[in-house]
C-alpha cells in the first residue's frame, strides 16, 4: 500500500483549489514577510556570515522556516507563484550557506552556544529543526528536481547519523519529528542509514537510564534548567510522561504529555511499523489509537489542556478552554494516514477526514492571513484571529498541509486503488503492476454526496476499486456505467468492486447527506444533555453573528423540528447552512437574583455554519454543543 504522492494528483474542485490558490496568493507571501519580519530569515544569514547581528526570537525559530520552505516548495507544483518563487531560492540558499563544515545547521547554537551542541536534547530542539528542515528538502526535491536543499538535508542527517545510535552516543529528540522525516529522506535517496537511525530514535525512547534524565543533571544546560525540570520532573524526580518518553513505544497504550510530540511520534512509529512489520509497534499503535479515540474532540483536535499543550484524562473535552492545538490536529492527520497504510482500514482516514475538515482547517481564516493556535468549541466572545504568534509552529504547519492535501486522496496496492477522500480531480496511478490508469474524480463534495469517477486505463485490466464509505454514511448506492451495483461495504470500510476496466468506464457513488445530531459519551461531563450538529465530514457551530439574540449556554434545539440546509454562495466563501427553530432562556426574568424558580423561554431561529469558517465575521460568541 502506498499514497499517491502530491505530484500525481491535480485537485479542481471548489472547495480545496480555491483554498490551495489563496496558500498561495495570500498564506504563503504573508508569512515569508513575517519570517523576514521577525528575523527568522535573518538568523540563518547572520550564522552564514553575511550579515552581522545576534539572534533573534526563539531558539527553534528555524523550523517556521523549514516549514514555510516546505509549504512553498509542495505549492510550486499545486500553484506556482512569481511573486515568491526568487525569494524561496533565496531562503534556501542562506539555509544552505548556514551550514557548517561538519555538516551541522542550526542558527540558535551556531550564533548563541556553539560550545553546546547536543546538551539539551529535551527542550532544545535541535533533532525537531533538523526533522523539518529534513522534510522540506524532501519536499523540495519531489516538487523540482533540485538537489540543493536535498544536499544540505543529507550532509546533516550523516552528521546526525554519525552521532547517535546503539552503537554511538546515546541521544533523543526532545519533540518528536526527525523519526517520520529520517523515513521520508531515506524513501527519497534510498539510503538505509536514514531508515535505521529513525528506527532508533523511534525504539530508544523510554529505555532507562533516559538521555532526558542524564541531562537533567546538567547544571550547565543549553537554555538552563527551569523548562526541562518543570516538564520533566514531578516532585524533584525525573518523569517522562511529557515527551512520551516513559515507557518504550512497544508498551505504550495511553496518549499522555504534549499532543503535537505524540502525533509525530506515533506517525515515526507507524512508519517504522510498516518498514520492518515490526507487530508490538503495530500492537502499540492500535492501543493508543483506542485510547485517543476517548480523547477526541468531535471536530478532530486532540489535547485539551494548556498547561502541557496535551491530554489529560479519558473524556476530558472542555469546551471553553479546549487547546486543540492546530498542529495537533494535523499531526492526527499524519498518523492517521500512516495507520491507514498500515493497517489498509477506513476507519483511520475517517478521523483523518474529521480532523482535515474540521479542526486542522479551522485554523487558518478564510482570507489566509489570520491564524488559530489554540481551536475551542465554545467561545465567549473573546477570541480573535492572530497574523502570526511568537511561538509560529502553527501558521506554516497548516500552509504545508494545505499545499499537499492532494497525498492524502488515493492510493495503490498490488491489489487495487483505492479512493479515500471525495475531491474533484484527477489522479495518475498504476493497476496490476505497471497498467497506467488515469481517474476523474467529480464531485461537489462536501456540500453534497454525489460521486462519479471516471476510469481511464492505457488497456484493459483487472483490479480492484476500494471506495471508502464514510464512518458518517449510514447507508449508499453505487452505479457502473449505469447499472445498479449491489456491492456492500466490507469489514475494512470500503465498498470493493473487482472487474476488468476499459477506458471511460464511469462509477457513480451517492452518500446520502442528511443533519445529524450527535451526543457525546456520558463521561463527557461538560456535553450531558446536549448535542452537536454534523452533515457530512463537517461539524457545524452557533455564531453570534447568525445568531445575534442566541444566548449560547442555554441555546435548545427545539426536538423533531426540522433542520433544513440551504447553500449560500455568498457567505463565508460559500457555505452549505443549517437553519432550524431553538429557544433561549430570558436572563431578564432573573434581574438581581441568582436563583428563581420557573424560568421561560423564548423561541428563535437559528443558524448553524460549519464550524471551520467561524471567527472569519469579527470576534462574538460560538459554541458547538447546544441543548
Amino acid at each position: 500500500m502506498r499514497a499517491l504522492p502530491f505530484t500525481a494528483v491535480t485537485i479542481n474542485d471548489r472547495f480545496w483549489a480555491p483554498r490551495q490558490q489563496t496558500n498561495s496568493e495570500a498564506t504563503i507571501p504573508h508569512e515569508l514577510t513575517q519570517c523576514e519580519t521577525t528575523g527568522r530569515i535573518n538568523n540563518f544569514a547572520k550564522a552564514a556570515g553575511l550579515m552581522s547581528g545576534n539572534f533573534e526570537g526563539i531558539f527553534f525559530n528555524d523550523s517556521d522556516v523549514h516549514k514555510w520552505v516546505e509549504a512553498a516548495s509542495y505549492t510550486l507544483w499545486t500553484h506556482p507563484n512569481p511573486t515568491w518563487e526568487p525569494e524561496l531560492d533565496e531562503v534556501i540558499a542562506k539555509i544552505a550557506a548556514c551550514q557548517q563544515p561538519d555538516g551541522y545547521l542550526n542558527s540558535y547554537f551556531t550564533l548563541v552556544e556553539p560550545t553546546k551542541r547536543w546538551q539539551n536534547l529535551g527542550m532544545m530542539h535541535e533533532l525537531y529543526c533538523a526533522g523539518h528542515l529534513f522534510e522540506a528538502a524532501v519536499a523540495h526535491y519531489q516538487a523540482t528536481g533540485k538537489q540543493t536543499l536535498l544536499d544540505v538535508a543529507c550532509r546533516f542527517a550523516d552528521l546526525i547519523d554519525n552521532t547517535f545510535g546503539f552503537d554511538k552516543r546515546d541521544g533523543l529528540p526532545g519533540h518528536e519529528g526527525i523519526e517520520l522525516a529520517l523515513v521520508k529522506l531515506a524513501r527519497v535517496t534510498g539510503e538505509p542509514r536514514y531508515m535505521a537511525l529513525a528506527e532508533y530514535f523511534v525504539t530508544r525512547r523510554g529505555h532507562s537510564p533516559s538521555v532526558f534524565e542524564k541531562e537533567l543533571e546538567n547544571p550547565d544546560l543549553p537554555g538552563g534548567l527551569g523548562a526541562y525540570q518543570h516538564h520533566f520532573t514531578r516532585d524533584g524526580k525525573y518523569e517522562g510522561h511529557y515527551a512520551q518518553a516513559h515507557l518504550p513505544i512497544q508498551k505504550q497504550t495511553e496518549c499522555v504529555g504534549h499532543a503535537v510530540r505524540a502525533m509525530y511520534l506515533y506517525s515515526g512509529a507507524a512508519d517504522i511499523a510498516y518498514e520492518t512489520g515490526d507487530s508490538a509497534i503495530t500492537n502499540a499503535l492500535e492501543a493508543l489509537w483506542q485510547n485517543v479515540g476517548k480523547r477526541l474532540y468531535i471536530t478532530g483536535g486532540v489535547g485539551p489542556s494548556g498547561h502541557n499543550e496535551g491530554f489529560t484524562t479519558d473524556y476530558e473535552l472542555p469546551n471553553f478552554s479546549a487547546y486543540a492545538e492546530t498542529c495537533a490536529s494535523i499531526g492526527l492527520i499524519f498518523w492517521a494516514h500512516r495507520m491507514f497504510l498500515l493497517r489498509e482500514e477506513s476507519r483511520f482516514v475517517d478521523v483523518l477526514e474529521t480532523a482535515l475538515y474540521n479542526g486542522a482547517l479551522s485554523g487558518i481564516s478564510l482570507d489566509g492571513t489570520g491564524f488559530f493556535y489554540q481551536n475551542p468549541l465554545a467561545s465567549h466572545g473573546d477570541r480573535h484571529r492572530h497574523e502570526w504568534f511568537g511561538c509560529a509552529c502553527c501558521p506554516p504547519n497548516i500552509a504545508r498541509l494545505l499545499a499537499s492535501v492532494g497525498q492524502y486522496i488515493y492510493a495503490e496496492s498490488e491489489e487495487g486503488i483505492y479512493v479515500n477522500l471525495y475531491v474533484s480531480s484527477t489522479a495518475d496511478a498504476i493497476a496490476a503492476g505497471n497498467v497506467p490508469v488515469r481517474l476523474t474524480q467529480e464531485t461537489d463534495y462536501p456540500w453534497a454526496g454525489d460521486v462519479t469517477l471516471t476510469i481511464t486505463p492505457t488497456t484493459p485490466v483487472p483490479f480492484t476499486l476500494n471506495l471508502r464509505i464514510p464512518g458518517w454514511c449510514d447507508q449508499c448506492e453505487v452505479r457502473v456505467n449505469g447499472e445498479a451495483d449491489n456491492s456492500q461495504p466490507n469489514a475494512t470500510g470500503y465498498l470493493t468492486i473487482t472487474r476488468e476496466w476499459r477506458a471511460g468506464d464511469r462509477v457513480q457513488l451517492q452518500l446520502p447527506m442528511p443533519v445529524t445530531r450527535v451526543h457525546a459519551h456520558p463521561l463527557v461531563r461538560e456535553n450531558l444533555g446536549r448535542s452537536a450538529l454534523r452533515r457530512g465530514p463537517l461539524v457545524y457551530c452557533f455564531e453570534e453573528a447568525d445568531n445575534p439574540d442566541g444566548a449560547f449556554q442555554t441555546l435548545s434545539l427545539i426536538d423533531n423540528n426540522a433542520l433544513e440546509t440551504t447553500f449560500n454562495n455568498d457567505l463565508l466563501g460559500g457555505v452549505t447552512v443549517i437553519r432550524g427553530t431553538g429557544s433561549i432562556l430570558n436572563d431578564a426574568e432573573w434581574e438581581d437574583n441568582l436563583y428563581i424558580t420557573g424560568p421561560s423561554a423564548k423561541q428563535i431561529d437559528v443558524t448553524a455554519i460549519p464550524y471551520y469558517a467561524w471567527c472569519n465575521r469579527g470576534t462574538g460568541k460560538m459554541s458547538v454543543w447546544v441543548l
